[in-house]
């Protein structure tokens, strides 16, 4: 299973970006998808996760601010990130912790997508 993130990029404070991220390879149903963020120096951090069913929870630091939301058709999660601060700037991580092969279930993460953005 691989999970490919996309839509990073540089912006201004106050401005918003989507990130997407997809998984591929042999899935047989995937419950929750979210979001973690890493910036130099700092220890990774919850961002944002959403069930299956599409209940949500934020770290409070984003709340009011981004929207996690997902297409289950496509296996992808996208994070809406909008009054972005430089505070935000991290690498962005996608995460599968419970992605149910037919067999088991296995946590995966994909390869980070860098957001940056200048004051």
């Amino acid at each position: 299973v691989h999970l490919v993130e996309s839509g990073g990029g540089l912006v201004q404070a106050g401005g918003s970006l989507r990130l997407s991220c997809a998984a591929s390879g042999n899935i047989f149903s995937i419950n929750a998808m979210g979001w973690y963020r890493q910036a130099p120096g700092k220890q990774r951090e919850f961002v944002a996760i959403i069930s299956s069913g599409g209940s949500t929870n934020y770290a409070d630091s984003v709340k009011g601010r981004f929207a996690i939301s997902r297409d289950n058709a496509k296996n992808t999660v996208y994070l809406q990130m909008n009054s972005l601060k430089p505070e935000d700037t991290a690498i962005y991580y996608c995460n599968a912790p419970d992605v149910y092969s037919g067999t088991s279930y296995s946590n995966y993460w994909g390869q980070g997508t860098q957001v940056t953005v200048s004051s």
